[in-house]
């Protein structure tokens, strides 16, 4: 089999997950009644600290219902222009919400400039413009190479936020990836947001899912929403027991993660045809910088012929995400088969 980096979505359920997926207790989720996902949410909920929680077949419905559920038709959604939710999203909000994009500059470490995003922020009064509906964060952000963003910093956003009583989402994919790396719970981490989505099915390892947590009259929201989009899953206990066991038992070791990635960047660092920024690896994605005439695609499908598989998120850059389904022993492949397929190209 190939060394898979191309993302932590790769990975596989264990068989602990499996064990507890076989002999899950369902019922209908729609009627709120399956208790294996209702234990799910309430994890999740305390987990964040937030009031109630809701499980979703996956982040970008989670991000969208949050949106939905923030925001009126014809509101702008304030985000950055590498976030996940406006590059890898198909537009959900705007296709299906009738919401606007207004995008800012995401800064290397992920973060959104504050006044950048003063300068967003338009006046709802103002009949020309839209009004503002939403701003998003993300973290850890995965076009800036897994960067986390401080606590102290969201709550400077929440701030500004509150001043102009506009609410605050967070696309916290890799929310449990920050925590671990920051020594910040998830608690700490979600607390400055109305709104935060985190996926099961990264690091986590879970096979399928994420969860939305809120208020509970947010919660309310987005289960209505969750069942527009076709979410309502019916005896979906059967995949929230993996869930459960990715929450209990898969956090703390995502540090191994964390530790495989910087063992790749700086295995790689040094060879000339690449840059990387080894002190901004920080979690479990390592982005890698080619130097023309170089292009991604030549070196993926090099690595490819060689048995190693990544991906590519920007006309200059490589990424490679680690995960549990690759050992410490892997990445030392890893390094050996990019250094040497480096050398050999033009």
């Amino acid at each position: 089999m190939p060394i898979d980096l191309r993302s932590d979505t790769v990975t596989r359920p264990t068989d602990e997950m499996r064990r507890a997926m076989a002999s899950a207790e369902v019922g209908d989720d729609v009627y709120a009644e399956d208790p294996t996902v209702n234990r799910l949410q309430e994890l999740s909920a305390a987990m964040l600290g937030k009031q109630a929680a809701l499980f979703v077949a996956s982040g970008t419905m989670g991000n969208l219902i949050s949106l939905l559920c923030h925001a009126p038709r014809g509101a702008e959604v304030i985000l950055g222009d590498e976030s996940h939710i406006f590059h890898y999203e198909q537009g959900g909000a705007s296709a299906v919400g009738s919401l606007v994009y207004h995008t800012v500059p995401t800064q290397p470490n992920g973060q959104l400039a504050l006044d950048d995003l003063r300068g967003a922020i338009r006046n709802k009064d103002n009949v020309h413009f839209a009004a503002p509906g939403v701003i998003c964060l993300e973290n850890t952000h995965n076009r800036c190479g897994g960067a986390v963003l401080p606590v102290e910093y969201c709550r400077e956003v929440r701030a500004l936020a509150d001043s102009v009583g506009v609410p605050l989402h967070l696309d916290g994919a890799r929310l449990a990836n920050a925590a671990v790396a920051s020594g910040v719970s998830m608690k700490d981490l979600a607390a400055p947001f109305d709104s935060v989505q985190f996926d099961l099915s990264k690091g986590l390892g879970a096979p399928v899912g994420g969860v939305v947590a809120g208020s509970a009259e947010f919660i309310s929201k987005a289960r209505r929403a969750r069942k527009m989009l076709g979410g309502g899953m019916r005896q979906a206990g059967i995949i929230a027991a993996g869930g459960i066991i990715a929450l209990e038992k898969r956090v703390d070791r995502l540090a191994e993660d964390h530790a495989k990635a910087r063992q790749l960047a700086e295995g790689l660092a040094d060879h000339p045809k690449i840059r990387i920024d080894v002190a901004g690896v920080v979690t479990n994605i390592v982005l890698v910088h080619l130097r023309p005439p170089l292009t991604p695609k030549v070196l993926i499908d090099a690595l490819r012929e060689r048995g190693v598989l990544a991906g590519s998120p920007a006309p200059t850059r490589v990424r490679f995400v680690t995960h549990y389904d690759v050992s410490g022993e892997e990445i030392k492949t890893v390094i050996k088969t990019v250094r040497e397929v480096l050398d050999r190209l033009a």
